[in-house]
């Protein structure tokens, strides 16, 4: 660590990022009842001639909720694309640099765009109780739809951190390495 970073600015990155991995973490457990429908549906459709009804929407329910939720932890851990064409050349000075503009022009104002229309369908969708209209098991969609906000929170959170580290290598010319101690 730099001399010159406040321990504050140090300490709410590392929250975050531990925030960020706990969520990621308890997240990523939804691919086991995703993994139990889908091999359900398979073994009831080939080994008994009976498929479900149940199976599409369970798949498409918990895999976009699979997916939406864990884009924060994906985040953290430097999982989203970025082309490097010319960034990879940079300092870590001149990446902090690119990386701040893109977070604040680009980033928080679509995942902004996206926390205010998704929670207003969300609420929408509550006050309707919205079911699924594509299968007879008509499902509720409310509790699907209030995925969407929720992503973009945690995508925004995690951002935050982002936006810091970017910060912190405009400030000290190094990319934020986390302390092992404390190390995601």
């Amino acid at each position: 660590m730099a001399e010159s970073s406040s321990p504050a600015f140090v300490k709410v990155i590392d929250v975050i990022d531990a925030f960020s991995d706990r969520t990621g973490t308890l997240f990523s457990w939804m691919i086991f009842p995703l993994v139990a429908g889908l091999t359900y549906e398979v073994f009831a459709r080939y080994a008994f001639s009976a498929p479900t009804i149940w199976a599409f929407d369970l798949t498409y329910m918990l895999y976009g909720s699979h997916f939406m939720l864990g884009a924060g932890y994906a985040l953290l851990r430097g999982a989203h694309i970025r082309t490097d064409l010319l960034y990879e050349k940079y300092s870590a000075r001149k990446k902090g640099m690119v990386d701040a503009v893109a977070y604040l022009f680009f980033f928080f104002p679509g995942l902004l765009f996206f926390l205010i229309s998704g929670t207003d369908e969300a609420i929408h969708a509550w006050k309707i109780r919205e079911l699924s209209e594509q299968t007879a098991w008509r499902p509720p969609l409310y509790p699907f739809k209030t995925v969407v906000p929720v992503a973009a929170a945690l995508l925004i959170v995690q951002g935050v951190s982002e936006l810091l580290k970017s910060l912190y290598a405009v400030r000290t010319g190094r990319v934020y390495k986390r302390p092992e101690a404390v190390q995601v």
